[in-house]
């Protein structure tokens, strides 16, 4: 039951912070679009979004050890918020803000949430780690759950009820306001190791050529993100003048994704025995 419980403080905070980020998916290309943006143009705010990404994760370690991660999850909070608020904006350079805030935020997203309930769940409460990955692949499940849901809900609000395109990004902010508040009020804060960043990255540098294992998995990994940006950029395009619902078509992309991890879930299952390689 305390674990039960323990679980569910971390989903409050976590799957709110989730469904915002979700929202925002379907409809990010239509609003540049809409504001009379051309196709160069709203490629450099992608660009300034994927960029500030890249240079925040490689800090988001340091960042979070230092500045605590219960704050730096109120602080993804607080920036994605600004973030969501800055499409208000027909301003070039307002949006462009926006993107690189939104690249932090992600950084944030991906790196405080999880190693906070990492350290709470061995050092605070001794849980044991095998409970670890339970936490972790339900929250692996709501995430598509909720991923699908927000095709739908981002649809709703901008389509069925006319509110335009920035709707999802707004509907996004009490949902992240909401993630911050349960944090604030029920998470204790925890810190990591202070290491220098020149020798974290020096590390990570180190191991990338000294292993060629590693290099070739980070070259291959690599290539397979940039096929998926650039599918994330030219989807809605394509689709956009033919009608199609946005939020319906990426619902349905949510949905195959998450038939594509069930069918490799069985494939390497005892009953197939099947490996990666």
């Amino acid at each position: 039951p305390a674990f039960r419980r323990f679980q569910r403080g971390y989903y409050r905070v976590y799957l709110p912070a989730l469904a915002a980020d979700w929202l925002q998916g379907p409809y990010l290309y239509k609003l540049y679009q809409h504001y009379r943006f051309l196709e160069e143009q709203i490629a450099i705010l992608y660009v300034c979004g994927f960029a500030s990404s890249v240079l925040f994760g490689l800090v988001s370690s340091s960042l979070v050890d230092r500045l605590g991660r219960k704050k730096s999850c109120v602080l993804f909070s607080l920036t994605y918020s600004i973030s969501c608020l800055a499409k208000l904006s027909r301003d070039y350079l307002v949006l462009a803000a926006g993107r690189v805030l939104g690249g932090l935020s992600t950084a944030l997203l991906f790196s405080a949430f999880e190693v906070w309930y990492v350290h709470e769940h061995v050092e605070r409460y001794d849980f044991p780690t095998e409970w670890i990955a339970v936490t972790f692949s339900r929250a692996a499940f709501w995430n598509n759950v909720i991923a699908v849901g927000a095709g739908g809900a981002a649809d709703l609000f901008t389509e069925w009820l006319g509110l335009g395109p920035v709707a999802p990004f707004m509907v996004s902010i009490p949902l992240l306001v909401l993630s911050g508040v349960f944090a604030v009020k029920n998470w204790d804060e925890n810190y990591g190791k202070k290491r220098a960043f020149s020798k974290t990255c020096g590390d990570g540098l180190k191991c990338l050529l000294s292993d060629r294992r590693v290099l070739l998995l980070g070259t291959i990994q690599a290539l397979f993100e940039s096929v998926v940006y650039i599918f994330i950029f030219l989807w809605t395009p394509v689709l956009d003048p033919h009608g199609a619902p946005l939020g319906i078509v990426f619902s349905s992309f949510m949905a195959a994704s998450t038939l594509g991890s069930s069918l490799y879930r069985l494939a390497v299952s005892k009953s197939y025995r099947l490996q990666p390689v």
